[in-house]
């Protein structure tokens, strides 16, 4: 998305000497959906989103909105606000409630937040979220309920523990805006709004826009910047940005000619590039129409989380889609898991995956379930033109190290949602 607000940008200013290259036949980037399942009553696939699915922090009365709130308004975005509590809790015996454990959490991230603050004001040394929790009080240590109620609060936001995060994450994100999500479903797909924004100030078939130009070397000078694609295309210009993602940057994907400098890549390695991963299900109903996960529990319910007794975050934080407002009886049921988890799932075999995800369903359903109709999940950590979904600050990052990440390096310039100091990881930053 920040090629496309870059070069909507130029156009605004009467700058139409610019282009376009992306490595997708699509523009969107990580805002990427794909077909899955199959609606009975009609015979077509659904659209499920790989990448981004949230607009998150929509805005408050009087203060300002979310950027891409607007456009999702602008352009009829069908979704739905997320009820984080509407959460049923599961561990290996089925149904057992500690909800209560969420609610522990909570109150110790509110004196996580006041301090967070206090060290944002006085500039203090920069310390791991879990130094800040554990102050609070909280310490999970090996209470898996408590695990599993941690990894709902944190990993599934930032794709880190707190052991690996900075201590102000939140300070710098939901507050400018509000703490709302909305859960895009529809079924244009999340990117159609980039798509339909582009074509604002792009015309149909514009020369201008190079889809499948995978770029694997930048040549970058005082004078000018060149790029090479795979298939031998050269395009000079007098300036570039890049919007490479982390991911790509870190894995050296693409050849800098010449080589980046230290200081540029210090900035590019000292962020974390975060890998979030959802799995997704589709299963058939019960003679009744209704599905498992609905049976003892309000079929309104939106997530459901399970602890796992022996792994943080083993496939822990799963959602209904055919809940009330969403996609209802598409029986659609998808998991998220993150970082080393992401890695193993993505790493092994489709079969392999949906093996540890069942034994989990059954653990929190019983033995009864039904197979899944169909089953897919993406490989985010491994996708050359990714190497992950987002990124996280760690602690120890400086606020100056972070702006050589930034900072352009002649004529070539970087931005994209790791450069920001604001909104990194989240879909406004780009």
């Amino acid at each position: 998305m920040a090629g496309i607000t870059a070069t909507q940008t130029l156009h605004n200013a009467s700058i139409r000497d610019f282009m376009i290259l992306d490595v997708n036949d699509y523009i969107g980037g990580r805002v990427k959906h794909t077909t899955f399942g199959n609606n009975a009553a009609t015979g077509e696939p659904y659209t499920v989103e790989l990448g981004a699915n949230w607009v998150q922090g929509l805005g408050s009365e009087g203060g300002p909105e979310n950027p891409i709130w607007t456009l999702a308004k602008k352009w009829g975005l069908q979704n739905k606000y997320s009820n984080y509590s509407s959460i049923q809790t599961y561990d290996e015996n089925g149904a057992t409630d500690y909800a209560a454990r969420l609610d522990d959490y909570e109150n110790a991230y509110s004196t996580v937040e006041q301090d967070a603050g206090t060290i944002l004001t006085q500039t203090y040394q920069d310390r791991t979220m879990r130094t800040g929790l554990s102050i609070a009080d909280w310490k999970p240590k090996k209470n898996m309920q408590k695990q599993a109620a941690e990894w709902w609060e944190f990993d599934w936001e930032y794709t880190y523990s707190p052991d690996q995060s900075k201590y102000q994450n939140y300070n710098k994100t939901f507050y400018q805006f509000s703490g709302e999500n909305n859960y895009v479903f529809d079924q244009r797909g999340f990117n159609y709004f980039i798509q339909a924004e582009a074509s604002t100030f792009l015309t149909p078939n514009d020369t201008r826009l190079h889809l499948n130009a995978n770029i694997t070397s930048v040549a970058w000078s005082s004078n000018s910047v060149t790029i090479t694609t795979a298939d031998g295309s050269c395009f000079q210009a007098d300036y570039a940005i890049c919007t490479f993602s982390l991911g790509v940057l870190q894995n050296e994907a693409v050849d800098f000619t010449p080589a980046l400098p230290y200081w540029k890549q210090e900035g590019i390695e000292s962020m974390q590039m975060g890998t979030y991963t959802k799995i997704f299900l589709q299963f058939p109903p019960s003679p009744d129409g209704t599905f498992f996960w609905e049976k003892g529990a309000d079929s309104n319910t939106q997530f459901f989380l399970y602890a796992d007794p022996i792994e943080r975050g083993w496939y822990p934080v799963w959602q209904s889609l055919s809940a009330p407002g969403f996609i209802p009886r598409s029986g659609i049921f998808f998991v998220t898991v993150v970082y080393a988890q992401s890695y193993r799932a993505e790493h092994q075999s489709d079969d392999a995956t949906k093996a540890e995800v069942m034994a989990a369903l059954r653990n929190m359903f019983g033995n009864d379930i039904p197979e899944p109709l169909d089953f897919m999940y993406p490989r985010w950590s491994i996708e050359p033109w990714a190497y992950g979904s987002y990124s996280n600050w760690p602690p120890g990052l400086s606020l100056e190290t972070h702006q050589n990440l930034r900072a352009n390096v002649e004529r070539l310039w970087f931005a994209g949602e790791a450069t920001s100091v604001e909104y990194f990881g989240f879909l406004q930053e780009e």
